[in-house]
């Protein structure tokens, strides 16, 4: 059955190429961000790294906002960040390129912030999983907030591996930094309603049944109730129709 559509939806060669092209830069680009992590994390010991962390409500410890995603306290922690990198980051910048790049520097500085304006005094914060934070939350309120097919899918997806960060942005655990957390994390949801309409849309698919003439319903009265009986077409009706005949029963004898 051919259901017409008044703009076909692209699905061209050349249309699959640049998808491809697309998605393919997006994982390059969070792969380069992780192997940068990485050689941060190798050259750790040979700087004082505890100058470069967020140290809350510590002049000094501003730069620790610009630093502190590139430093972590070991290699267990510099993994799971990079995974959730290249996760999250292939996801948000494959689907959202240019909404993606422009919230990266709000994510950065929320994570940042948010350690320093929440965290104890004395305490020193630092690794990326402020921004792989930042980074889901994006992705699953743009989802809600843009509601096509491919944006419900990747915020299922964000939420299906990384839905955990729900949590993670409430102390729970000692040692871990839900200050930064929770900064990325609002840092998303801003990000996603400032960018909403940043990446277009994609062509949506239009049913015939959608565009239905409304003339041919029905009317409603002004009191938004069903019309009457006497003007509701009859649809069907039996021709051997027969008058109804009531039965009447003896009473019962006790």
């Amino acid at each position: 059955m051919h259901l017409p559509t008044p703009e076909a939806v692209p699905d061209t060669p050349e249309q699959r190429r640049a998808d491809k092209r697309r998605w393919l830069r997006a994982f390059n680009a969070s792969l380069a961000f992780v192997l940068v992590l990485l050689a941060v994390f190798s050259a750790q010991g040979q700087f004082d790294v505890a100058a470069w962390t967020v140290q809350p409500w510590s002049i000094e410890g501003l730069r620790g906002v610009f630093a502190a995603p590139l430093l972590h306290g070991s290699f267990e922690h510099v993994a799971a960040n990079s995974i959730a990198l290249l996760m999250l980051g292939t996801l948000a910048g494959g689907l959202y390129p240019k909404a993606t790049i422009r919230a990266l520097p709000l994510l950065w500085l929320g994570s940042g912030l948010g350690a320093w304006l929440l965290g104890d005094a004395g305490t020193r914060h630092l690794g990326a999983s402020g921004i792989t934070h930042g980074l889901m939350f994006l992705v699953f309120v743009l989802g809600l907030l843009r509601r096509d097919r491919a944006s419900i899918a990747a915020a299922m997806l964000a939420f299906m591996f990384y839905g955990g960060m729900l949590l993670t942005i409430l102390p729970r655990e000692p040692g871990v930094s839900w200050q930064a957390h929770l900064g990325g994390a609002i840092a998303g949801v801003v990000a996603a309603w400032l960018l909403r309409r940043t990446d277009p849309l994609p062509p949506r698919k239009r049913y015939s049944w959608e565009d239905e003439d409304e003339a041919t319903l029905a009317p409603l009265s002004d009191e938004l109730e069903p019309p009457p009986p006497r003007d509701v077409p009859v649809l069907w009706n039996r021709p051997d129709r027969q008058p109804g005949v009531v039965l009447r029963f003896p009473p019962r004898r006790e």
